[in-house]
């Protein structure tokens, strides 16, 4: 076999096993952090009714009614599609980060946790840019079933089923507001992993290891900068996928959206949801992250955890109880 096969054959292993690893990540993080996502998507797409007054007054208390309403299983009404969508999502968002990263290190000729912020910017830009192949389907799905547990139903009529959604919508409308998913997953991926990686960089000792409770910390920082920062865009992508009830808005676009949203309930409705989302994306992201390098260091004994590219310079996670 000639090197570069071989090279080839070895890297595509390679990056297969990040898949894997990915998916298991997320769906770990997504089974923990469910009940949150129902909340956030409830807030942001509620409005003004004509008493001018919103459906819930905060977190708290959309969490209560959906309990005291829906029973706990309504809080993980979407969980399914949203569990089916989420393996490749998270597998090729942060197997594409982790190959991309890697790519440029070896290009710019240094160790990956030295690789330049803007090539870790551009790492991330790719990894945000392709997993929205899997994001926009799985999520409007997702939503579109959050949604519907809050909605009265007419006597005979029976609340929509995942694949009920799909089958209405088709091809097409699985990727509706794919712009709006663009608009938030891209930004977020070039601002949550290169600081995802400095934190960690930041929190090594001086043999390079990297603590738990370092490592864990990090993802927390990062994905509540990050996900604070993409809640407009959130917003957007949620109002311009719902499923438009009888005297809802019809969105034009991105930017109609925006003006309508701005307009009619003030620049502070684009923030709405982000303490929730918040809450969701950190921990979720910290809990995927952990376990996706957890697996890399079983699955690969010659890359220690927190390394996909230098095992003796990038730094290594000590799995202690600090």
């Amino acid at each position: 076999m000639a090197p570069s096969e071989s090279t080839s054959n070895v890297s595509s292993s390679k990056f297969v096993q990040k898949l894997g690893a990915g998916a298991v990540a997320g769906i770990t993080g997504v089974l923990i952090v469910y009940p949150l996502d129902m909340v956030k998507t409830r807030l942001q797409n509620q409005k003004i009714d004509s008493f001018g007054k919103l459906q819930y007054k905060g977190g708290v208390d959309c969490f209560k009614q959906v309990v005291a309403k829906e029973g706990v299983r309504g809080l993980y009404r979407g969980i399914v599609p949203n569990l089916i969508g989420i393996t490749p999502e998270k597998a090729i968002k942060l197997a594409v980060n982790d190959f991309a990263r890697e790519y440029w290190a070896e290009k710019t000729n240094v160790p990956e946790e030295q690789l330049a912020i803007q090539y870790g910017m551009l790492a991330g830009a790719t990894a945000g840019l392709c997993q929205v192949i899997a994001t926009n389907p799985m999520e409007i799905v997702k939503i579109q079933m959050q949604v519907a547990g809050s909605q009265k139903l007419e006597p005979g009529e029976q609340r929509p089923t995942a694949m009920g959604i799909v089958r209405n919508l088709g091809l097409r409308g699985l990727y509706r507001g794919t712009p709006a998913t663009l608009m938030r997953d891209v930004p977020f991926s070039i601002m949550f992993f290169p600081l995802n990686s400095f934190l960690k960089l930041q929190g090594a000792d001086e043999n390079g290891k990297i603590s738990f409770s370092t490592i864990f910390g990090a993802g927390i920082v990062s994905g509540v900068v990050a996900a604070s920062a993409v809640t407009p865009a959130d917003v957007i992508k949620t109002r311009l996928q719902v499923a438009r009830k009888p005297g809802d808005p019809t969105y034009k676009g991105i930017a109609d959206c925006f003006q309508h949203i701005v307009r009619n309930e003030g620049v502070a409705a684009l923030f709405k949801g982000v303490v929730p989302r918040s809450l969701i994306v950190a921990p979720m992201f910290a809990i995927a992250l952990f376990v996706y390098e957890l697996q890399q260091r079983f699955l690969s004994p010659a890359v220690e955890i927190g390394s996909t590219h230098s095992a003796t310079k990038t730094p290594v996670m000590m799995l202690d109880k600090n």
